[in-house]
């Protein structure tokens, strides 16, 4: 560890973000400070366990930049943690979005579930977020056939299936008042909100009908379905006096792990719950707070966050723009109180696996570190290609850090229509993703994952070579049973790597992963329809174009019949020529 006391001394005990880097200059770790000085102080006068040894280990410069307030240290800090991504900083373990149950506000209005929303954005009704998926398609499910709302996402010019089955009005064919669809929207906004009568009475009334008409087994079906909304709004019921809305948060720190709880409390109800757990640096307020700006990035910002005695509420209210609490007793303070307890119970359930998982990883690391001669291994990155209609291509990027998948950071391609063969997409990719290295001046991996042998490592060298880059490169050698056989360096010969190893294990996961990314990614794109579709694989077309498109053609037949000067007023010339190719190919 080097020495770092008279740079130390003239750090300013003023509010700011501080920057670690390692031997390269490369920023590893990003944090906040209300005193800059004493937080990094801390860092090399106490002892240190765990991840923050690792990162002092690692530390061989750091910079530092004052801020007026710990507002903009915040800010600051989440920016420049964005811009680098640094190693240390941490990485959410479950990264995935909560469904929300949405009614929109449209004339004929229409019931589904959907993710990545925000709220600022979103002028519909929005309900959730449901920790359960199934919970949240089964309530959808249930409204859909007792309210004949409209089904499909575009009216049809003739009455479907649903009309004759008396789940939809016909709005495509039918004058529908707007009071009826108002009293509709009424019963159902009342019903997710956490009252039932309505509805349970519409079901009463249904059950009694199937019953009359001897169809015994829809009455069961109905009578099933009163129980479960019975037995869900009790348990979600929470002794508030109020229809409270509000997510309340709380956290468990033990032995370098840090737990968090967070209540989605909605109506009164518990909707659900969130929990994780981190490994921690030991800054546990400055770790709770950046996991939440991350938390919150991906999903829907609550009305109000309730939150422990810990941490800094004005802070958080001014970094979120909402209402933030910090209750000192009562029934909301016991809620607090409890949350603390589940993040200290799910931490005492996962410890012990989590420990070994990442003892797993830190070894499997450091074998493959060893193995290849590298000074320093975090970060990986792995490609793969997939075919869209049998000849254009997809690419898909996927990003490990110390084996764990970074999916903030994983890139989708769409590849030029020359491209014919995986070799050439490959290619392709590479050289737009290490490109962008260099303009950027963005991070670089510290090992690049090929699926293939000889010829993909060789196309990854020529690419780096090509752009005056060195990554370390490996390649994941498939047999003729499309199975990981072993693994190639970049000098083209066979690393002895066991095949029953955590190693192979977790390398080969990365290959998998890559795969179905770039599968995935295809599937989406044929799953959107044939225009939309083309348009999502054509080169230059972002959304704003494929809207405009979409606007002004309407078909893929008049699409393709266009002529190179219609499209030039669409979408401009150099564009339209890309276009007017692709086009041609089909």
């Amino acid at each position: 560890m080097k020495d770092f006391k008279e740079k130390l001394s003239l750090v300013p005990t003023k509010p700011g973000s501080y920057q670690m880097k390692n031997k390269d200059g490369v920023i590893i770790y990003v944090g906040k400070a209300k005193n800059l000085q004493r937080r990094l102080r801390s860092y090399f006068t106490r002892t240190v366990t765990g991840k923050t040894k690792m990162l002092v280990e690692d530390i061989d410069d750091f910079d530092y930049i004052v801020t007026s307030s710990e507002l903009e240290s915040l800010i600051l800090e989440i920016t420049l943690i964005k811009k680098y991504d640094p190693k240390y900083n941490i990485l959410l373990r479950d990264d995935k979005s909560y469904p929300y149950i949405e009614l929109t506000n449209d004339k004929y209005p229409v019931l589904k579930i959907v993710r990545n929303v925000h709220r600022k954005k979103n002028k519909n009704h929005l309900y959730g977020p449901y920790p359960n998926v199934q919970a949240a398609r089964k309530t959808v499910n249930m409204i859909n056939r007792i309210y004949p709302l409209r089904k499909c996402d575009k009216l049809k010019k003739e009455l479907c299936l649903y009309y004759h089955i008396h789940e939809c009005l016909g709005y495509c064919c039918k004058d529908i008042s707007k009071e009826t669809i108002d009293e509709m929207k009424k019963e159902i906004i009342s019903f997710l909100k956490g009252d039932a009568t309505e509805i349970t009475k519409k079901i009463n009334e249904e059950m009694v009908k199937a019953s009359e008409n001897l169809n015994y087994e829809k009455a069961l079906e109905l009578k099933n379905m009163l129980e479960d909304i019975d037995t869900t709004l009790k348990k979600q019921k929470i002794d508030l006096n109020n229809n409270a809305n509000f997510d309340l948060v709380n956290y468990y720190y033990d032995n370098n792990y840090l737990g968090i709880e967070i209540f989605f409390i909605r109506q009164g109800l518990l909707f659900g719950r969130h929990n994780e757990i981190i490994t921690s640096l030991g800054d546990i307020e400055n770790e709770v707070t950046e996991y939440l700006v991350k938390f919150y990035d991906k999903g829907v910002l609550p009305n109000e966050l309730v939150v422990p005695e810990e941490l800094d509420e004005n802070l958080l209210k001014e970094y979120f723009e909402i209402k933030v609490t910090k209750p000192q007793k009562g029934k909301l303070k016991n809620l607090v109180d409890l949350a603390k307890e589940n993040a200290k119970e799910q931490m005492d359930l996962e410890k012990e696996t989590l420990k070994r998982d990442d003892d797993e990883r830190t070894k499997a690391l450091e074998e493959l570190r060893v193995l290849l001669g590298l000074k320093e291994l975090h970060r990986m990155e792995s490609f793969d290609n997939s075919h869209l209609f049998g000849t254009f291509y997809v690419g898909g990027m996927v990003v490990f850090d110390d084996f764990l998948p970074n999916k903030d950071l994983y890139r989708k391609y769409k590849i030029s229509t020359e491209v014919k063969d995986d070799l050439s997409a490959m290619r392709e990719v590479l050289y737009r993703r290490y490109f962008k290295t260099i303009m950027d001046e963005s991070y670089k991996p510290d090992l690049i994952v090929m699926d293939g042998g000889e010829l993909q490592i060789s196309v990854a060298k020529e690419i780096l070579n090509s752009l005056n880059l060195y990554i370390p490169i490996i390649g994941l050698v498939k047999d003729k049973n499309h199975r990981t056989s072993y693994i190639m360096n970049e000098n083209y010969e066979r690393l002895e790597v066991e095949k029953d190893s955590k190693l192979f294990l977790f390398l080969t996961r990365i290959q998998e992963e890559v795969h179905r990314y770039a599968i995935t990614y295809h599937r989406n794109i044929k799953a959107k329809g044939a225009l939309s579709s083309l348009l999502d694989a054509a080169p230059g077309i972002g959304e704003v174009r494929k809207k405009e498109l979409l606007k002004h053609f309407g078909s893929l037949k008049k699409l393709k019949e266009a002529s190179f000067e219609e499209l030039e007023t669409v979408i401009g010339h150099e564009i339209a020529e890309k276009l007017f190719s692709y086009l041609k190919e089909l």
